[in-house]
């Protein structure tokens, strides 16, 4: 079978993700998972645990070379907050509801020189819809 490279904006947005765990894990972070994809929807690109805050974190990373479009966050918009929130809920309920703090971040890679990304961590990016309780 004949290996097909992935399109140029997946590769981007993948290598931005990895760029963004090393930084959070220099931020006293473990990543827990990568990708985590719920069924029936939802999707968190990194589930972390912020061990200064013993808080959980769902963190939705946006890659960009520039910001000609506006900062890579504006991108996470109602429609991607649900998203993540959906995956976050899935989440939570593996571990059968803890009683443990959760929060949503979200880190921009802006990548105009691969070799020294730009990065920033938005903690409390996005609070939880009201349509969900926890």
């Amino acid at each position: 079978r004949a290996y097909k490279p992935l399109p140029e904006h997946i590769a981007f947005g993948r290598w931005g993700e990895r760029e963004a765990q090393r930084f959070l894990r220099r931020q006293k972070f473990r990543v827990l998972y990568r990708n985590f994809r719920a069924p029936g929807g939802g999707e968190v690109d990194l589930v972390c645990r912020d061990k200064r805050e013993d808080t959980l974190v769902f963190v939705e990373v946006k890659t960009r070379a520039t910001e000609d479009l506006g900062r890579p966050a504006d991108a996470v918009d109602y429609e991607k907050q649900r998203l993540v929130a959906r995956g976050a809920m899935a989440w939570l309920r593996l571990l059968n509801f803890p009683d443990i703090r959760f929060r949503f971040d979200i880190v921009e890679v802006l990548a105009a020189n691969r070799e020294k990304p730009e990065i920033t961590l938005i903690r409390n990016a996005f609070p939880l819809p009201d349509y969900y309780v926890y």
